[in-house]
């Protein structure tokens, strides 16, 4: 069930959801959710959250809209951050730097996106791995807002990718995922639009940071237009993946407290969670 309405208001520090306890009751989980112009999507969200979250940042990308006093009016405990620089890739920086959790889950605010699908994000966390990305093109998961020519895109882009550093995803433009703090905000992040998914993505891997994919269903955006340009963001995609491919290998560390950091590796869970093991592979069913 879920809680919507006045009684979402009053649950645990205005934190509504479905369900009382955190994959992992070590883990302190902050939301950061990006927004410009979304007062008509975020009714659509804020109340889906799981109860369980630490925290939820919301970053106001200069809004023509009442998208922060829509955010406060949904959820009282959130936080607004109000952005000093401009683009998805800069508002997401400046909400990594708000957050005080231990895991950091990055959720779109046009309702594109399920918030009940972040539990199998921070379990995975809480089981070892550093990063959890979400994918549509792995079985279980899909979209309803890729466009014949965005999916040729993502498809070109990812195989790119996948050939100049080595990785293996399924998916690389897309913006559901979750990190264990000091790892995906410890590298030198620089985008400031959308390639800013292709970014961690790429250093991410090349920081041999403990990586899984799952699926995700992405849905319709709720209201309005998406902002991305397929020709501009396009290109600013590949020059990202040229740059970063190319550019120096970062490290972060220590990673997990007591393991060693594996070589570079990304697991796809298919079915049931599996746990990282000490060469960053994991069995899926």
């Amino acid at each position: 069930m879920t809680i919507t309405g006045d009684r979402a208001y009053t649950e645990r520090r205005g934190l509504p959801g479905r369900t009382a306890v955190t994959p992992s009751q070590n883990l302190r989980v902050s939301v950061v959710i990006p927004a410009r112009n979304e007062a008509m999507s975020l009714p659509h969200v804020l109340p889906r959250l799981p109860r369980w979250v630490h925290e939820v940042i919301l970053v106001d990308g200069l809004s023509e809209d009442d998208t922060s006093r829509v955010a406060k009016l949904e959820l009282p405990a959130i936080r607004i951050v109000e952005q000093t620089g401009r683009g998805k890739g800069n508002a997401l920086r400046e909400g990594f730097l708000a957050c005080t959790g231990d895991v950091v889950v990055a959720l779109d605010a046009d309702g594109s996106m399920d918030p009940l699908e972040m539990d199998r994000y921070v379990e995975l966390i809480a089981m070892g791995f550093d990063y959890v990305k979400g994918s549509r093109m792995l079985p279980g998961g899909s979209s309803e807002d890729l466009t014949g020519m965005r999916r040729i895109g993502n498809w070109m882009f990812r195989t790119l990718t996948n050939l100049m550093t080595g990785s293996r995803y399924s998916d690389l433009c897309y913006g559901y995922f979750a990190f264990r703090r000091g790892t995906v905000d410890g590298l030198d992040l620089r985008g400031d639009g959308f390639e800013i998914e292709t970014e961690i993505n790429i250093r991410a891997f090349r920081a041999g940071l403990r990586i899984a994919e799952v699926p995700s269903v992405e849905a319709h955006r709720r209201h309005g237009a998406s902002q991305l340009s397929a020709v501009k963001d396009g290109l600013r995609i590949l020059f990202t993946i040229l740059r970063t491919s190319l550019g120096r290998q970062e490290t972060v560390g220590p990673l997990t407290e007591g393991v060693a950091a594996p070589a570079p590796a990304t697991v796809q869970i298919r079915s049931h969670a599996a746990s990282p093991d000490r060469d960053g592979a994991a069995a899926s069913e």
